[in-house]
Parts: structure tokens; C-alpha cells; sequence
């Protein structure tokens, strides 16, 4: 099996309401995104699948959160931005891109810091 991933970021604002700490305030991250593609297979010219296509399908999803603040927009208007619930929303507007493609989407990452993240898969 043949793992894809590659790395976009996107600049927002949240706030973490009902967190009960300084993350409820209103803060800005560089929110860093990977997302992973599997594939059993190789294409006619040797590859598992374009990172440049990839790239370009993950960018246009994240263009939507780009200097936003996100608790204005949806889904984040009703659920908490959280990265967990960013990864779990990205990982579902990404399976459907790629719904007609040859890969299956594995996992999604967002990371709000250099040391904090989350991964998510359905699985």
C-alpha cells in the first residue's frame, strides 16, 4: 500500500467556548493540515497519486477558513472549533472531493502549534 500525504496551512481565529480558560478567549493559530491518501495501486506513469492535485483539492477546502474567524463560520457557527472537530469536518469535505479518484483518504491532521495536534480517521 501506497500512503500520499501532503501539508497546506491556513491562518484563523476561535474561541473554545465553555473551555474555562484563557483558550476561550478569542486566539489566532497557523493551523497546519495534513492529509494522507492510500492506493494499492500505481498509475500508468509510476505514480500512487499527484501530490500537486492533492494539494490543490486540500487548498481549495481550506481557502473557506483562511483568515476567518472560524466560530463565525460553518459548521464552527453551531460546534466548538476545535481542532478535533476541524480535523473530523476536513476529513469529510475531502473524502467527498476525492469521492471519484483513485485513493481512499486515510487521515487528516491539524495542528494548531508546533507541539499540539490531533489526527483523524473515521476507522
Amino acid at each position: 500500500m501506497y500512503k500520499i500525504s501532503v501539508e497546506q496551512n491556513f491562518d484563523a481565529a476561535h474561541a473554545l467556548r465553555g473551555y474555562k480558560g484563557k483558550c476561550e478567549a478569542l486566539h489566532g493559530h497557523r493551523f497546519r493540515v495534513v492529509a494522507r491518501v492510500t492506493t494499492l495501486q500505481l498509475n500508468d506513469i509510476g505514480l500512487a497519486y499527484d501530490f500537486t492535485q492533492l494539494k490543490a483539492e486540500l487548498k481549495i477546502l481550506l481557502e473557506h477558513f483562511d483568515h476567518t474567524t472560524l466560530n463565525d463560520i460553518p459548521p464552527f457557527d453551531e460546534i466548538n472549533p476545535s481542532s478535533e472537530n476541524i480535523a473530523s469536518t476536513l476529513y469529510d469535505q475531502l473524502k467527498t472531493a476525492l469521492k471519484q479518484k483513485p485513493v481512499k483518504l486515510e487521515a487528516v491532521e491539524v495542528w494548531e502549534s508546533p507541539e499540539s495536534g490531533v489526527e483523524y480517521s473515521p476507522e
